[in-house]
């Protein structure tokens, strides 16, 4: 399978969401994601993520799923987007990979990776990913 690359700007609305009485009580914090992809991706997605703040400044964690609907490089369908991702002290580690088998269409068989950077409060992807050579 030919490995290819993804790049470009994506905006992102996080909307606070009602968390369970048992998590409430732990300082996770539930947010809704409605992302829009430009570039070589161009998409939407909507997701849910967990998110926790320390008391130290810079140092945080989250995991979130989303499903991205639309086109990759020509490429038409939807997937999945699994994050489990940490901030120590200002210092990200990302974890933000193609759930196996949900590519459709033709995104069937569709693996990768995602790394997120901020720049001047703009969002930015990479995505580092594989299609089946019948692609």
């Amino acid at each position: 399978m030919p490995n290819h690359q993804a790049t470009g700007p994506f905006e992102v609305k996080l909307n606070p969401e009602p968390i369970s009485s048992i998590a409430d009580a732990t300082g996770l914090g539930r947010m809704s994601l409605d992302k829009t992809f430009h570039g070589d991706l161009k998409a939407t997605s909507q997701g849910e993520m967990l998110a926790f703040r320390t008391s130290v400044q810079g140092s945080a964690g989250y995991v979130a799923m989303e499903k991205v609907s639309g086109s990759l490089q020509g490429h038409e369908g939807s997937f999945v987007l699994q994050h489990s991702s940490t901030m120590t002290r200002g210092v990200p580690e990302q974890s933000i990979t193609v759930v196996p088998d949900s590519g459709t269409g033709s995104l069937v068989g569709l693996a990768g990776r995602m790394t997120i950077t901020i720049t001047d409060g703009q969002h930015f992807y990479q995505f580092d990913y594989t299609l089946p050579d019948s692609m």
